[in-house]
Order: structure tokens, then sequence, then C-alpha cells
């Protein structure tokens, strides 16, 4: 870490505001130039401490920039995580408040439920289908509280992973499921065809995405707990949502899952 505490103390003081206001703050990476990945997590970290002070609670994180073309966009070799809280959680089909969020975008991916816990290091995708309760098709509701998504990659692993809320529909245990990495997506704003994608999008199989945050996780002292669910990256491009906007994502052999902003 290069930054002092007081620094850091600072960079998630504004990503909190910015965050209540719904009033986007330029980047901490130019206004903090010694931020380093290792200060990104604290800061994400302490800022999740605070929600869980407020009654929040920790019901499993994302992976983010799981796609080669968004690593390639940031300059990063490997993904990034986040957390996800069950005050981020939203209805299947239920309508969500657009102005909530600052500038919000929308990620369709294959959601996991885990029976038993995930501890690395040396977890596999064999381990983490093994381990899988069920899975479920999903949107990832992605907002920067970073000004116009000018972001670099510690200002989204500061900003927990730009996540902010999760929907997702009917669950499928895995003996019912396909092939993850060949399950397919198509995602709808009104009924208009707007991406498409594969699970193997997300690092060759979804299922990697989530071994490399296990093992990822295990630096931190933390283990994927059961109960817990996972987001493991995006499968097509994110397209922004505003109000007035249905966005439905339809996977093949698990189903559709919508939620419509307002």
């Amino acid at each position: 870490m290069t930054l002092t505490e007081r620094q850091r103390e600072e960079a998630a003081r504004l990503l909190r505001e910015a965050e209540h206001h719904v009033a986007p703050v330029d980047p901490l990476s130019a206004l903090l130039p010694g931020l380093d990945l290792a200060d990104a997590y604290t800061v994400q970290r302490d800022n999740i401490a605070r929600r869980l002070a407020d009654g929040a609670t920790v019901i499993g994180h994302k992976v983010g920039l799981t796609a080669a073309a968004m690593r390639q966009l940031l300059g990063v070799d490997e993904p990034d995580f986040g957390h996800l809280l069950d005050d981020m959680v939203h209805r299947d089909g239920a309508p969500v408040r657009a102005a909530r969020y600052c500038a919000p975008r929308i990620e369709p991916e294959i959601c996991f439920r885990l029976a038993r816990p995930l501890r690395g290091p040396g977890v596999t995708i064999a381990d983490v289908l093994a381990a899988t309760d069920a899975v479920a098709p999903a949107q990832e509701i992605v907002d920067s509280r970073i000004r116009d998504w000018r972001i670099t990659l510690v200002d989204t692993v500061a900003d927990n992973a730009s996540s902010a809320g999760i929907v997702y529909g009917a669950w499928t245990p895995p003996a019912d499921a396909p092939d993850l990495a060949a399950v397919t997506v198509d995602l709808t704003v009104d009924g208009e065809h707007v991406a498409a994608g594969s699970g193997s999008e997300v690092l060759g199989h979804p299922a990697a995405a989530v071994a490399w945050l296990a093992n990822t996780l295990a630096a931190f002292g933390t283990a994927l707990e059961p109960g817990h669910l996972v987001l493991p990256g995006a499968m097509t491009t994110a397209p922004f949502v505003h109000a007035g906007q249905k966005i439905e994502a339809r996977f093949s052999g698990l189903g559709p899952v919508s939620v419509t902003f307002v």
C-alpha cells in the first residue's frame, strides 16, 4: 500500500458520499495518484464494513473483468472482485428506481449458489461445480460512483468492483443444467435485441471465475460460504439503462430474468 490511512479513509468517504447523494466523483486514481491495488481493496473492505455495521449482510461476491476485452481496456491480466449484500437484491421482474444509481448498466450472468464452502488455494472448476447447489439466470446492475465511468482498475476495485445490484431468476440444480460454458444469452431492451454471448466468454467457463475468486479470497483470509451467491462475470457487453426501460435476458437451458427501471 502506498497511501496513508488518512488518504484511504478519504477515498472511502468520497465513494460513500457519491453513492449516498447519487453524485459521482472524479477518478480516485487522479485525486490520489499513489492509489494502488492493495489500497483499493482496503477502501472497498472499509466501505463494506460500514454497510455491515448499518445492518447489511454479505450474501456473496461478484467477479469483474472476466472478459478479455475489458482486461485489455484497463491494462490488467486478471479479474477483480466485489461484495454482494442483501440490500442489493431485487426480485425478478420487479421495478427498480433508476434514480438511485449514477449511471447504471446491465450485465447478464449465470449466478451460482453454493451448497458447500470453497476455500483456496487450489480450487478448480470441478471443485466449484461439486460445491454448487444451483445456478440461475441473472442480471447484475453495475454502476460507477466515478464520473462518466472514467475508471482504471484501482477506481473500480475501490468502488466495490462497480457492483450495485442483482436480479436473479429460477434456480436449476447442476444435474439439470446444461454445460455452463455453452449456455447462450440474448439481451433485449424494450424488446429490441442489444447483445448476445455465451458462458465461454467468462474465463472460458463461468466456474473458472468462481474458482479464481475462491483462490484470490484465500489471500484475504476469506472463503466462499454455503448459501453464498457468486456472479462470475458478464457474458455480453454492458449497455447503459435508464428509467422507462425493461431489460430481459434469456438464457438457453436456464430461462429468462428481467428488470424494469422506473
